[in-house]
């Protein structure tokens, strides 16, 4: 017992014990088990905070913010955000270009607050300081990956730096990539509603309005796009412009090919319902051979966990009671 106990206190693993590491495992274990059951408790409504979102940017139209460029420039509400911006601009971080780029990226990803860009900019300048701080203190600190020179575990602070600096694009990118997929998946729905509200006489902007509010708990991000596209054709002078908006707050060539159609039938006054209606059905079709391609690719996808997880199980399940017949006639 006691050499046992001696065992587990003295052989290191990244710095830690055995006994260490299983107090981290249990830790991690209890964590996940308590976000599960709350998961699973809190139910997320997919239509709260659309509400407030929209009357915002109503109300920023009817200021005529989107057209003064100026007045986007304007302090930020919180002494936090300002602090942020003030020390930006010292530092001539918070340019234009950058904004602009983060501003778009930002929209991609859901999120159209005013003070975003400005939070992300400053993640991007801060998190590099506190990822190296963090992992300078668990290597020289703590005493892990002791068995490395000094120069990989340099190394090893340089990478805490590089990724404390892609973290917060990472992020939004996830956010991104996740709500580009939510709206891929309700875009062919959202073009056939939208063919019946313009076959029904509805105009566009009543039609957007419309699959916005049939598509809200469905599909609420490209519920939401809808009713933003709505709300900008009520209110900005050039209709195109609110076309161009969707197409940039949504990072989807499919579309782009929507947007492109319905400038082209504001221009020319070509029929609107019969274009909507071949893109909805290559959207489809588009979807299907999506699907058609996963379920070619399974085969080969479950090849691996097959070899690595059930045939030893079944091996051991069949083999077992032959060998330990065996071995027991052996003895």
């Amino acid at each position: 017992m006691n050499a046992n106990t001696d065992l587990s206190t003295h052989v290191l693993f990244f710095g830690m014990t055995a006994i260490d590491i299983a107090t981290l495992l249990t830790a991690i274990a209890a964590l996940a088990m308590v976000v599960a059951v709350y998961s699973v408790a809190t139910v997320r409504d997919p239509m709260r905070g659309r509400v407030k979102a929209l009357q915002d940017r109503r109300e920023q139209l009817k200021a005529g913010i989107t057209a003064s460029r100026r007045r986007t420039k304007a302090a930020a509400k919180t002494e936090a955000t300002d602090q942020m911006r003030t020390l930006l601009k010292r530092l001539k971080v918070l340019q234009d270009e950058q904004a602009k780029d983060a501003a778009i990226l930002l929209s991609q990803a859901g999120i159209r607050s005013k003070d975003a860009v400005v939070m992300l900019l400053f993640a991007r300048l801060v998190m590099p300081f506190v990822f190296g701080a963090i992992a300078a203190f668990l290597i020289f600190g703590m005493g892990m990956l002791p068995d490395y020179s000094t120069p990989i575990r340099a190394g090893a602070v340089m990478g805490g730096v590089l990724l404390g600096y892609k973290a917060p694009d990472i992020f939004v990118t996830n956010l991104k990539t996740k709500r580009t997929d939510a709206i891929r998946k309700g875009l062919p729905d959202a073009l056939d509603l939208l063919v019946i509200c313009a076959e029904a006489g509805l105009t566009v902007d009543a039609a957007f309005n419309r699959v916005s509010k049939e598509l809200g708990k469905g599909f609420p991000e490209l519920a939401d796009e809808f009713a933003l596209t709505a709300i900008e054709l009520g209110f900005l002078q050039e209709r195109r412009q609110a076309y161009e908006n969707l197409a940039q707050r949504v990072d989807l060539e499919s579309l782009r090919g929507v947007v492109t159609t319905l400038v082209q039938t504001e221009k020319y006054g070509t029929p609107l319902a019969s274009a909507l209606r071949v893109l909805s059905a290559e959207f489809r079709n588009e979807r299907m051979m999506r699907a058609e391609e996963k379920a070619a690719r399974l085969p080969a996808i479950m090849t691996v966990p097959l070899i690595m997880f059930i045939l030893p199980v079944l091996f051991i399940v069949i083999l077992g009671p032959a060998a330990c017949s065996i071995s027991d006639a052996m003895m």
